[in-house]
């Protein structure tokens, strides 16, 4: 393709020079690259140009003249170009998907694999973007982070097409849409699950998260576009600012009257029963998934599927014979007498609804093993201790992505918080246990009959991260169920 084709803002000196691949990460370039400077939060992508060059890219995106011997295509920012240039590339391959798009702090994964199962149900063919995999004509990929950069969302999207999807769900993070990722995607549909504390040591402010995420449903670049249908949770406080300021979007809610609604909810070890309010009517509804918080999640990807013009009992059959997504109130069953479930909450709200949620399947105790990550926001680390102190019998702080941090300090200020808890008791029952593996063992050990035990802020994830960029393999789930297989009740047969 034309250079001109893919850069309109191309000089017409340079603007025949063939292209025949983007890319943003010099180890990527290929004979015929157009590359990117980007400027990131770390490096300098103009520093890497000589590299790139060396690789055969013929041609830079720079914001200032490097002088290599290449042509080069000056603009304001070159992450902005980014995404534009890679939908042209690929021939905006978005056009011809149906790209549901969720964000929100909490629920954007749940969400996305119910979208995926919903649209497929109705015989539409969906892939999957999100945290915990990618899904593309039906295989698996590695998901390298929630939200693409631009060139690789793109090549996706193309990607799905050739494979024969002919929608998509996809995670859309705070940070992709700050940063520009997720502009030029023709949106089919927006979903806002909640806003709630995480990522202060990026955005600074909950203004500034909220705005970022508002990015998605009313875009502040010229190179986005607002979705074709937004769809909003009315629960949540800036889910109902939000839904002020977009009269015509679609909404659902528990607490709230809303547009699709779930009344008279029932949640057990089992799943949840509710009642199904519908512009199209009501219907008894029985989920898989347990807990309050994954029937706000099923709602939002019901009202979005329907919306959009899928059958209602198709997809409340659908979500009646329940979908699994891994890291998530995940049952580990080895045959014992208590429950143990892995969840990714990691942020003070979401580990509270993971603790209410647990609460509501036993009459005994809730046992929580629990720990915050290194180098990210500081402030929901007590926040995170006191709702543990609150809302369990046996807390057990530990370590979670400790990153450049001493796992030691990550946990005395989530004790700060427990230690401040109006539950004393529980406050003086709390655990701190530095090794991960230590404090899932100790978690099994201790729970009885009947117990509950949560092991919370990893979910999915199948390593720690340590200082220098070190990742030691790490599963929860895995470490879970060798510790229920060690126990000595479980080896005589109980």
């Amino acid at each position: 393709m034309r250079l001109d084709a893919v850069i309109p803002t191309a000089p017409s000196t340079i603007g025949s020079v063939v292209i025949t691949g983007l890319a943003y990460d010099s180890r990527a370039v290929t004979p015929g690259t157009l590359f990117f400077c980007v400027s990131g939060l770390q490096h300098d992508g103009h520093a890497f140009a000589p590299d790139a060059i060396a690789a055969g890219a013929v041609a830079l995106v720079v914001q200032r003249p490097l002088g290599l011997g290449v042509p080069e295509v000056i603009v304001p920012s070159v992450r902005a170009a980014m995404a534009p240039a890679a939908a042209r590339f690929h021939g905006d391959p978005s056009r011809r998907l149906r790209v549901v798009g969720i964000t929100g702090t909490n629920g954007k994964t749940t969400t996305a694999f119910l979208v995926r199962a919903l649209m497929e149900a109705t015989g539409e063919p969906c892939g999957l973007l999100g945290t915990v995999k990618s899904v593309i004509g039906g295989v698996d990929r590695e998901a390298l982070r929630t939200t693409p950069e631009a060139v690789d969302l793109q090549a996706d999207f193309a990607a799905m097409l050739q494979a024969g999807d002919r929608a998509c769900a996809m995670e859309v993070s705070s940070h992709a849409l700050h940063l520009d990722r997720a502009d030029a995607v023709h949106f089919a549909a927006a979903v806002f699950t909640n806003l709630t504390q995480d990522h202060l040591d990026y955005h600074g402010t909950m203004e500034e998260y909220f705005l970022a995420k508002r990015r998605l449903f009313a875009p502040t670049s010229a190179d986005a576009y607002p979705p074709a249908l937004s769809v909003i949770n009315l629960d949540d406080p800036y889910g109902r600012r939000l839904a002020a300021e977009l009269p015509r979007a679609v909404t659902f809610g528990i607490d709230q009257p809303a547009d699709y609604r779930a009344i008279d909810v029932v949640t057990g070890v089992d799943g949840a029963r509710l009642r199904l309010i519908t512009p199209a009517g009501e219907r008894s509804l029985s989920l898989g998934l347990r807990g309050r918080f994954n029937v706000a999640n099923a709602l939002g990807a019901l009202a979005t599927t329907h919306a959009l013009g899928g059958d209602l009992d198709t997809l409340a059959g659908a979500l009646a014979r329940g979908v699994q997504v891994p890291g998530r109130f995940q049952s580990v069953d080895e045959g014992q007498d208590f429950a143990v479930l892995v969840d990714y909450a990691h942020t003070p709200d979401s580990l509270a609804n993971v603790l209410r949620a647990a609460r509501e399947l036993t009459s005994q105790r809730v046992v929580c093993v629990f720990g915050a990550g290194g180098d990210r926001d500081r402030t929901k680390r007590p926040l995170m201790g006191e709702f543990a102190a609150q809302l369990s019998e046996v807390p057990i702080v530990t370590s979670d992505n400790p990153r450049s941090e001493a796992p030691e300090a990550i946990i005395t200020e989530i004790m700060e918080g427990a230690r401040a808890s109006d539950r004393p008791a529980a406050a003086e029952a709390i655990r701190e246990v530095v090794d991960r593996r230590e404090a899932i063992e100790q978690a099994v050990a201790l729970a009885r009959r009947g117990d509950v035990l949560v092991i919370a802020g990893k979910g999915h994830e199948q390593g720690q991260e340590f200082a220098r960029g070190e990742k030691h393999p790490f599963d929860d789930v895995t470490v879970a169920r060798e510790a229920l297989r060690r126990r000595p009740a479980m080896r005589s047969g109980a």
